[in-house]
């Protein structure tokens, strides 16, 4: 009623308001399964509005299938709100499920039988065999439980990676930069009579970048930024200490490797850091079989994602390295 447009806090509302937003555009007036127009219900898991009659179907596949909501009479969580938006609408959600129609087969139209929709529907979603094949999930035992793992958001993701893949230069391919601040390195090994000209260069995949060179230095300070971009399936990052030789090829002093998983993962799964206040968001540990001298945090500070690395350098006599990783999106 009228009190409900005073409550400018009520979070909840801006949930209802977005889902009304979706509802609105053209392709989610019109049922995702038959064509019938002004459905008022929805698949939260799936992402898709759907009328009355093909609701009762819906229901029918269980809600590890499909997850049947009202889109007026009930309450919504943030994540099946989300899930709703992450997918997009019916338009979105039929060129994944129904992008491959075999011949002979048409969708129900909206005055279709029970029989009809039923036959359609399971084969739609709960069989997915107008999926492209590659994009199936192979539903086990397991799915019960990955309902919060939205069905058509997997499909999304899975199909998002398999077009990324064909084109190898698409945009899609990094999910984010690191950007990494050399700050210094201490006790580093000698290479040449009395000292060493070190630099450091970072690896990862087939991108290099490096340090510049500081002269005569077993404590160098560099306070330089690098940035490396990093593709969907990273590796680590190797550390390369370098001496600089005029005269003959350049010594190596020592390497290390980067786990950068702790730093990707618990910053994606917070997405949004700037929303968040300084906290503690993941680790990587120290163990016996890498070059961390303590434990690394990884920290939201200031709305950014960063992790201080301290490194030993390994195959080497002595030397460490200190490092700051920031994780830009």
């Amino acid at each position: 009623g009228a009190m409900s447009h005073q409550s400018a806090l009520g979070r909840p509302h801006s949930g209802k308001r977005k889902l009304k937003e979706l509802l609105s555009q053209k392709d989610n007036r019109l049922c995702a399964d038959c064509g019938a127009p002004e459905p008022k219900w929805a698949s939260a898991n799936i992402g898709v509005f759907i009328c009355l009659k093909c609701c009762g179907v819906h229901r029918s596949l269980g809600s590890n299938v499909s997850k049947v909501l009202s889109v007026t009479l009930d309450e919504w969580s943030d994540e099946e709100i989300d899930a709703m938006i992450e997918v997009g609408g019916n338009a979105s959600a039929n060129s994944i499920y129904e992008a491959y129609l075999p011949e002979g087969v048409t969708k129900p139209r909206p005055d279709a039988s029970h029989e009809q929709r039923t036959k359609f529907i399971r084969s739609k979603y709960e069989l997915q065999e107008f999926l492209k094949p590659s994009l199936r999930i192979q539903s086990g035992g397991n799915t019960k439980h990955s309902l919060q793992a939205s069905f058509s958001r997997k499909i999304l993701d899975n199909f998002r990676s398999s077009s990324s893949s064909q084109n190898s230069t698409s945009v899609e391919e990094y999910i984010g930069t690191l950007k990494i601040k050399v700050l210094k390195g201490t006790n580093l090994a000698i290479r040449d009579m009395l000292s060493s000209d070190p630099y450091i260069i970072l690896s990862l995949g087939k991108q290099k970048v490096q340090t510049s060179v500081v002269k005569s230095n077993l404590n160098p300070v560099w306070n330089e930024e690098l940035k490396l971009k990093i593709p969907q399936d990273y590796g680590s990052i190797k550390v390369q200490v370098y001496d600089h030789d005029m005269f003959s090829a350049d010594d190596i002093m020592g390497e290390a490797e980067i786990d950068i998983q702790p730093m990707i993962t618990s910053a994606t799964a917070f997405g949004d850091a700037g929303m968040f206040s300084d906290m503690q968001i993941g680790k990587w540990l120290k163990s016996y079989d890498n070059a961390l001298i303590e434990d690394s945090p990884v920290n939201i500070v200031d709305g950014k994602v960063k992790q201080d690395l301290w490194l030993r350098l390994q195959n080497v006599e002595s030397g460490e390295i200190e490092l700051e990783m920031e994780w830009l999106p």
